[in-house]
């Protein structure tokens, strides 16, 4: 599959409980029973049952999409949930492999890769099934350190794709989610989002002291440190991204403890927050470029055609 663009067709899903609850920890450095080895293993173990159930897929008339190690995507016009139930059943019976059926989709993005834009990526993706549900899978929104504020305009923006019934519906609201992005632009620029939708959330590799490039959550570690507060390798360290025109290095940002009136958020830097997140889920799609920031060097967003 060379090209990523919204599809509407069916998805099952296949795994074995113990191989779920192995793959994770075999080719973990402190698994007492895992092995590197063991690892490689179970998951050639995997692509084979992959290729035979692609191939079974194939035989009753189905397309495969996009497949990972314990899924795949089939589509097949005009095909009912029973024709992929019966599918599940067959794989079942001539590879004894207990097999789920997922749901049919009404569209679904599979996001290439920021490398290779020409090559999808196994596990970020995004998309509506027809029971309403979405899927998510290595989106901004599923980030632990992406801000509030990002998060929200992506939530809006899914809300909005989830009216689509079918790909053509989706590619059609592209202009109108363009448009909501702008409008959160705004609002960072208008300093109208609150401090607790603009906090980032990174954990520390080292302590404080350890750091010798400068990113934002070593800093704000030290401003923590020198105020008395206890922080070390491992802790979570919330902050704020602030602008200071002496482009002092420490101050680019700030624990959201310590913020006060005194600091300015560097509203650019969350749009280009913003726009990269936008740029991430329609990476698959053509845009003209459509500048949302100040600064000559920053990202742009496009607009859709």
């Amino acid at each position: 599959m060379t090209n990523a663009k919204p599809r509407s067709n069916g998805s099952w899903s296949a795994h074995s409980r113990e191989k779920r609850r192995a793959i994770g920890y075999l080719g973990f450095k402190n698994a007492r029973f895992g092995r590197i080895d063991a690892h490689i293993a179970t998951c050639a173990f995997s692509r084979q049952i992959l290729r035979k159930a692609v191939a079974i897929a194939e035989s009753r008339g189905f397309k495969l999409i996009h497949g990972i190690v314990d899924s795949m995507w089939l589509k097949k016009p005009g095909a009912a949930p029973v024709e992929y139930e019966d599918l599940c059943r067959e794989i079942e019976a001539q590879l004894h492999f207990p097999i789920g059926f997922e749901g049919l989709y009404k569209w679904i993005v599979f996001l290439n890769s920021h490398t290779n834009p020409r090559i999808p990526v196994l596990n970020r993706y995004y998309g509506a099934l027809q029971d309403g549900k979405l899927k998510l899978r290595g989106i901004d929104i599923r980030r632990h350190d992406t801000p509030g504020i990002v998060r929200r305009c992506q939530s809006d923006m899914l809300a909005l794709f989830a009216h689509a019934r079918n790909s053509e519906e989706f590619k059609a609201l592209i202009p109108e989610a363009l448009t909501l992005v702008r409008s959160y632009a705004d609002m960072i620029r208008d300093g109208a989002v609150p401090i607790s939708e603009l906090t980032i959330e990174k954990r520390l590799s080292k302590n404080p002291s350890e750091y010798r490039n400068m990113v934002p959550q070593a800093i704000a570690a030290q401003h923590l440190d020198r105020e008395g507060g206890e922080v070390h390798a491992g802790q979570a360290v919330n902050y704020i991204a602030t602008y200071d025109r002496s482009r002092i290095t420490e101050n680019r940002a700030l624990p959201a403890e310590l913020v006060n009136e005194n600091y300015s958020i560097d509203s650019e830097w969350y749009i280009n927050r913003l726009v990269a997140s936008t740029i991430n889920m329609l990476l698959p799609f053509e845009f003209i470029s459509l500048r949302l920031t100040k600064q000559p060097n920053e990202r742009a967003l496009g607009s859709f055609h």
